[in-house]
């Protein structure tokens, strides 16, 4: 597969790198439905099992397990619309895994086409990998409060369109998840995710942040979508919505906003 710098890969492509056996494909889904079927070759790191503790040194432990060493391509698919793939990903990013993609349709997907899978549990011998961490891709709260004094710094919010009604981070604007995605894919293509974008006044030298509800998974997805449309400095704000309120940090409510428009426009 060589150095990928591409966010989502497709299923042919995949394929035939797992027929070359040059790709560590991660499966987010639960163990008991990773364990009725996957893509072949496939290792399980059910989304809560990273979240349970997600501190580098943890995240580095499992990834060795998998055999993924800092030059292993790395593949992470899961079956809800590419979200918890997302977080995933975003996560072996901050830890500096540069070869990192999201697979681009779910696994419903992927066997809805009738493609192979298997029962087989995949065990890889241990690789050492690195952390040479990328806090230039992570946001913080304390980051938000300075990054909001600065020109052309964006905050997005990936919610439900009535959540970022009811009260959001102030200035921030509403990009809700479900516009990132066309019925086949977890991301639209390209060219059409760039005209969204700049539809809403998001440039490529604009600094963004995205943020959702609590761990980072629809946001996840909002970065993904935004490196997908080339815009260069984009940041997560991974614990969200929920840990801005916990601090008790100023929020804003959309007064003057229709609550039946459940469009972005």
């Amino acid at each position: 597969m060589g150095k990928s710098n591409s966010t989502t890969i497709d299923v042919d492509s995949l394929r035939s790198s797992i027929r070359d056996k040059s790709v560590r494909v991660i499966d987010i889904r639960k163990e008991e439905e990773y364990k009725q079927d996957h893509i072949p070759g496939s290792v399980n790191l059910p989304l809560a099992t990273l979240l349970s503790d997600d501190s580098p040194e943890k995240i580095v432990q499992l990834v060795n397990s998998f055999g993924i060493d800092d030059e292993t391509p790395v593949v992470v698919y899961d079956n809800t619309f590419g979200a918890l793939a997302s977080r995933v990903a975003w996560t072996l990013e901050y830890i500096g895994h540069s070869d990192v993609s999201l697979l681009d349709v779910t696994f419903d997907t992927w066997k809805k086409i009738c493609l192979e899978t298997t029962r087989e549990i995949n065990d890889y011998p241990k690789k050492e990998h690195s952390i040479k961490l990328r806090p230039e891709i992570l946001a913080t709260a304390n980051y938000l409060e300075t990054a909001k004094k600065k020109n052309g710094s964006i905050l997005v919010d990936n919610r439900e369109r009535l959540n970022y009604l009811e009260q959001h981070i102030p200035g921030a604007i509403n990009i809700p998840y479900r516009m990132l995605s066309s019925s086949e894919k977890i991301l639209k293509p390209k060219e059409e995710l760039k005209r969204l974008f700049q539809n809403r006044n998001i440039s490529s030298d604009s600094e963004l942040v995205t943020y959702c509800g609590s761990v980072g998974t629809l946001s996840g997805l909002g970065y993904y979508a935004l490196k997908k449309a080339e815009m260069g400095n984009t940041k997560l704000y991974v614990h969200s919505f929920k840990e801005w309120k916990s601090l008790e940090k100023p929020t804003e409510t959309q007064e003057s906003a229709h609550y039946w428009d459940l469009s972005a426009e």
